[in-house]
């Protein structure tokens, strides 16, 4: 996941200077909540077979970023103009993260069986994976956005206590 500059270069300060410049990790961000909230959910149904799980990670972020490209196409169009498909392609690739969100948590219940972990110990670790990356994600955000420590400190808290409320209904709902 690329930090991609949301201003145009020549409006971005002087060269090589992160001034006037902005970093998007909200697709990354917000895929790790999503990952993390499958992960929750399907632990509350019982113990689900590693493959299912694993595509029905993948298969969601897939649908979510689809979701969330056609948003952005709807809600940025110009009356009577169609879309383009740079434009597609140009919301498609910046959306892109929501699914790679999902390829962490996929990959920890894919090895879960090399680590000897039953489905309901993988369940968990995808859950500490999604979570883990969405903490990172917002604090890599803070920090290259230029953000003092103690704001991505912040981030990271917020992060942290958005990722333990999914934890937490995991818990409340069934371990």
């Amino acid at each position: 996941m690329v930090s991609r500059p949301l201003v145009p270069p020549e409006r971005a300060g002087h060269a090589g200077s992160s001034v006037g410049r902005r970093t998007d990790y909200s697709g990354a961000i917000y895929g790790s909540i999503l990952a993390a909230s499958v992960v929750a959910t399907a632990g509350t149904t019982g113990e689900y077979p590693r493959l299912q799980l694993m595509l029905l990670l993948v298969v969601t972020g897939l649908v979510f970023w689809a979701t969330h490209v056609y948003a952005h196409l709807a809600g940025e169009r110009l009356v009577g103009q169609p879309w383009s498909w740079r434009e597609i392609r140009r919301i498609g690739v910046h959306e892109w993260s929501i699914v790679e969100a999902a390829v962490l948590p996929a990959v920890a219940v894919a090895i879960s069986p090399l680590l000897g972990l039953s489905v309901g110990a993988a369940l968990w670790l995808a859950l500490c994976v999604a979570v883990a990356q969405q903490v990172g994600w917002a604090c890599l955000g803070a920090a290259r956005a230029g953000a003092s420590a103690r704001l991505v400190i912040a981030e990271g808290v917020v992060n942290l206590t958005l990722g333990l409320v999914i934890v937490a209904a995991k818990v409340a709902l069934k371990d």
